[in-house]
């Protein structure tokens, strides 16, 4: 494939200056980049919302909202949370650099700008963003239930696999909601940072328990992670697979019928093909002496029912 055919990396350029912004979009896109304009933080914001740009430069001094609150704003909003954001200012005071760094951003360049260090800079900052993306999708593939959450208890990012186990836990749409309470109150009451790895978190709804939470530790600054768990999960696996003389991943899936999920939800949960969920169903129905899914949710309801 030609180079020229290959998608260009997003830049999006917050200034209020229109000498900077014209200089800096022709340096970018004569370096390859593809370059939105914004001259406001509040354009950037409704720049966001409908194009996701790979990486932010933005000036911190701004009339009206200036490049702090700009930041934490775009950093508040799901899809720029992990898009790296460098600063540009002519302010060099060392509260100004700590301020640009604690409202989100991963870098600060003074101006007047150097074109060959921003540009250095910048493919730096995105490849050290795309490594962190590969990290996520790998974790994603493999179907690990992890959520990361602020020192506030708010979600840095979760797993797909981890809020479809929330969900289907809570019955709810919003169970996530639901576990950034515990956490929220958990962390309020000790300091991460000195609790224990697996120290477990349990997680109520509706007056039962629903999830666990387990502790990993920090992988970040002020980013604390957390890996879930259905509370009742393995002690009705276990009554499951005993009583009907089922394998692991039988038990797993006849669990989930009980609950009434759906094939595409219980291969979701579990990390499994519908093809593979249907393999599963064609014995738990021969062992359970059944014919159909309905039936097998009311036998194993039944036995559920009685732990």
């Amino acid at each position: 494939m030609a180079e020229s055919s290959l998608p260009r990396d997003i830049i999006l350029l917050v200034d209020d200056s229109p000498e900077a912004l014209g200089f800096l979009t022709d340096a970018l896109e004569q370096s390859g980049f593809s370059v939105l304009i914004a001259t406001s933080g509040t354009a950037a914001l409704n720049i966001v919302e409908r194009i996701t740009p790979d990486l932010i430069l933005l000036d911190a001094v701004m009339p009206a909202m200036d490049g702090f609150e700009t930041c934490r704003r775009l950093k508040a909003t799901a899809v720029v949370g992990q898009v790296p954001v460098i600063f540009m200012t002519g302010l060099t005071e060392t509260e100004h650099v700590v301020h640009a760094l604690e409202s989100g951003g991963v870098d600060y360049l003074t101006k007047p700008i150097n074109i060959d260090e921003l540009r250095a800079r910048i493919r730096v900052h995105l490849r050290n963003a795309r490594s962190a993306q590969s990290a996520r999708v790998a974790l994603d593939a493999t179907g690990r239930h992890l959520l990361a959450v602020k020192s506030d208890g708010t979600v840095q990012w979760s797993t797909p696999q981890a809020a479809r186990l929330v969900n289907a836990a809570t019955g709810s749409d919003d169970g996530l909601d639901i576990v950034v309470r515990h956490i929220a109150a958990w962390m309020a009451d000790r300091a991460p940072t000195s609790a224990a790895r697996d120290n477990v978190l349990p997680v109520t709804h509706a007056g039962q328990a629903a999830l666990q939470l387990a502790f990993l530790g920090t992988i970040g600054p002020e980013e604390y992670l957390f890996r879930l768990t259905a509370a009742n999960r393995r002690s009705e696996d276990e009554v499951l697979r005993q009583h009907f003389t089922l394998t692991q991943r039988e038990s797993e899936v006849l669990m989930w019928i009980s609950k009434g999920k759906a094939n595409r939800d219980i291969g979701e949960i579990l990390g499994l093909s519908a093809r593979t969920v249907n393999k599963h169903l064609e014995q738990i129905y021969v062992k359970l002496g059944v014919e159909n899914r309905a039936s097998a949710a009311v036998k194993a309801a039944h036995v559920l029912h009685e732990i």
